[in-house]
């Protein structure tokens, strides 16, 4: 594959999605109303990211069961051209999650890995030809610590989105390039929990930090300074796959030699976009979508760039 190629390593789950007025809180039960299943997983919504909406040669690692849910996911990440690199696990379930997507496009989720508990530092596949290597928290650690470490003595870039949130080995964060996080990650990363800019500047291990801001948009420190993105105004109907559109998008965008401002602009614009339809692969958008979105965009207003420095610390009111 070309030098520009992209490969990420992580889960792959079938969405079982119920839509209600609202979350539920704890101990209550609320009726549902429309049923889907959807394929997603961060990976994998990552991986058809990078191909359809970043316009990358892609490549994806994943553990899958030997089961009809692994077919689903099959037959998506073929669709958008990903070429995979499948550990079957015959004895495990393929990984699912499960969804509840409320009336104001919030949701919560829960994930049983089943197969994506399967991957192993020895299933790394071939980094020739790989530019970027992409991961997740939803596979095992132990192998994405092992993966970014083979990635980083190879000369390819290490992009991690530290997601779902939690602590992290020093022997991972200083494999790191890219560290894409949200607010709630920045925060169990670095145990710090005040500004943005406060949480960041415990994270000089890192050369690159991307933090999302949700409806707010991202900034990102890099080289001693910072580039913030506004978010684009979109009619949200589920944020399933918004952040997951961001990062496959991203590091597309910068595996195809786009400079970092660029390439958070294209990566924001399509997770605005992800929010305009259901589902998590199904609502990632085209190039084409994409570009024609972008087209229409004019350059960040300065109003809210600094209303954005100012949310992130980095500016007074």
């Amino acid at each position: 594959m070309p030098s520009s190629s992209v490969l990420i390593a992580g889960s792959a789950n079938l969405d079982f999605v119920v839509r209600s007025h609202h979350v539920p809180a704890p101990g209550e039960t609320v009726l549902g109303r429309d049923f889907a299943n959807f394929p997603g997983g961060k990976g994998a919504n990552q991986a058809v990211a990078a191909a359809r909406a970043g316009g990358a040669d892609t490549q994806m690692l994943l553990g899958l069961g030997a089961d009809a849910a692994a077919q689903v996911l099959e037959a998506s990440l073929a669709k958008a051209r990903v070429h995979m690199h499948v550990v079957r696990a015959a004895s495990l379930a393929t990984g699912v999650a499960f969804v509840c997507l409320s009336d104001s496009a919030e949701n919560a989720i829960t994930v049983a890995p089943g197969a994506n508990n399967a991957l192993k530092p020895e299933h790394l596949p071939s980094l020739t030809g790989v530019s970027h290597l992409l991961m997740q928290l939803e596979t095992p650690v132990e192998s994405i610590t092992a993966y970014a470490q083979a990635a980083r003595e190879s000369g390819v870039q290490v992009v991690l989105n530290a997601a779902p949130a939690q602590s992290l080995p020093k022997a991972l964060l200083d494999a790191v390039d890219v560290l894409i996080v949200n607010e709630g990650e920045l925060a169990q990363v670095t145990g710090i929990t005040g500004s943005v800019a406060e949480a960041l500047a415990a994270l000089t291990q890192v050369k690159t930090v991307v933090v999302t801001l949700g409806s707010r948009g991202c900034c990102a420190a890099t080289g001693g300074g910072f580039r913030l993105q506004p978010a684009f105004p979109v009619e949200a109907l589920d944020t399933t796959a918004a952040g997951d559109t961001f990062c496959g998008v991203l590091v597309a965008a910068l595996a195809r030699g786009q400079d970092l401002p660029e390439a958070l602009r294209r990566a924001s614009a399509a997770g605005a976009l992800a929010c305009t339809k259901l589902g998590a692969q199904s609502s990632i958008p085209t190039t084409a979508e994409l570009d024609a979105f972008l087209a229409t965009q004019p350059a960040a207003e300065q109003a809210a760039l600094n209303e954005l420095a100012i949310y992130c610390g980095l500016a007074s009111a």
